[in-house]
């Protein structure tokens, strides 16, 4: 297994390289760079102050792409990007002009919060509901929760955000819950239970839109995953033991149907970086989403690169915990 670890660790390089390069590519020749967007700011503030025409001399124009690094070929500043990113080097900001990695760290509270939350809900939530509907399958509580969950998979996420605006949060209806930051403006003169109960209060609504994308996928998913289970020969043969109906499901069945599920298991790692411009756009929450969508806006490349790097290694490391959840619920499962 290590053999494996060690393989798959070394097969990131080139998959990272590969990413980076074609991103890095992309986003320097796209147009309205950032030394584009600096001349224009500069060339307003002249027309503004009347100092004569918006002409910007050489000499400036030099100064500023050395400013940005644009003074050197394109396959260069790769070569320059990718040896400061092996030892976690972002480079600055070229809206903020603060560290790339200090920028990313202030955005993280939202999407860490949010993405872990939704992330042990889901599965805790699904696997649980999942389980009931397969030891109740084709029953009447199993047919009302498949069209409750059938019935939240087609409303959008950021529909539903609108609708629970509209009539829990201050819409036209109700002002139950609140939007905007992850907590009221008296949190700090709150005792501990206090700021549970006020943090609580602030996820309710977005959380709900973050878990129904992913809901009713893992709900079925993990419901036909038991039903292929319970009619192999093994859960047969537990049967003839006189094990109770119970006892098969929940010692001999559970594990193996968990099996599907752990695929997204990986999917930890990039909790870290969960964000929806949409929803954090609804909701007045400032997260990795938004990050993401000024950055592209506003040509802050290393702010784009620094996020798309991060992400892709979280995603291949999360790939290689996913293998290893398969080898933990099956210990049949060799990868050497």
């Amino acid at each position: 297994m290590f053999k494996y670890i060690l393989k798959r660790i070394l097969m990131m390089i080139p998959t990272l390289v590969g990413i980076t390069l074609l991103t890095f590519v992309i986003v320097n020749l796209a147009p309205g760079g950032p030394i584009e967007q600096k001349i224009q700011k500069l060339r307003f503030n002249q027309s503004e102050s009347g100092k004569g025409p918006s002409v910007i001399s050489e000499e400036v124009l030099e100064n500023l792409k050395k400013q940005y690094g644009f003074d050197k070929p394109l396959h260069v500043r790769y070569l320059l990007w990718l040896k400061n990113v092996s030892v976690f080097n972002f480079g600055e900001s070229f809206t903020y002009e603060e560290p790339v990695i200090d920028i990313i760290v202030s955005k993280l509270p939202v999407s860490i919060q949010f993405g872990l939350s939704s992330f042990i809900l889901s599965y805790f939530v699904c696997i649980s509901l999942g389980l009931m509907k397969a030891m109740k399958h084709n029953s009447v509580f199993d047919h009302l929760t498949s069209v409750v969950i059938f019935v939240a998979y087609s409303i959008p996420g950021f529909m539903l955000a609108i609708l629970l605006i509209v009539f829990f949060a201050g819409g036209n209806f109700y002002s139950w819950f609140p939007i905007g930051q992850l907590y009221s403006d008296n949190y700090q003169d709150l005792d501990t239970w206090g700021k549970i109960i006020d943090r609580l209060h602030h996820f309710v609504l977005p959380l709900i839109c973050y878990m129904i994308g992913s809901f009713t996928v893992l709900t079925v998913l993990m419901k036909n995953s038991l039903l292929d289970e319970i009619k192999k020969d093994y859960i047969r043969t537990a049967r003839a033991k006189g094990l109770s109906e119970n006892g098969v499901i929940l010692k001999h069945a559970l594990k193996n149907a968990l099996i599907p599920i752990a695929t997204g298991i990986g999917g930890f790692f990039s909790i870290f970086f969960a964000g929806s411009l949409l929803l954090e756009n609804i909701f007045q929450l400032d997260g990795m989403g938004q990050l993401f969508y000024q950055s592209i806006l506003q040509r802050d490349y290393n702010v784009i690169m620094g996020l798309l790097f991060i992400q892709s290694l979280l995603m291949m490391l999360g790939n290689i915990v996913s293998d290893l959840a398969y080898v933990f619920l099956d210990p049949r499962i060799n990868f050497d």
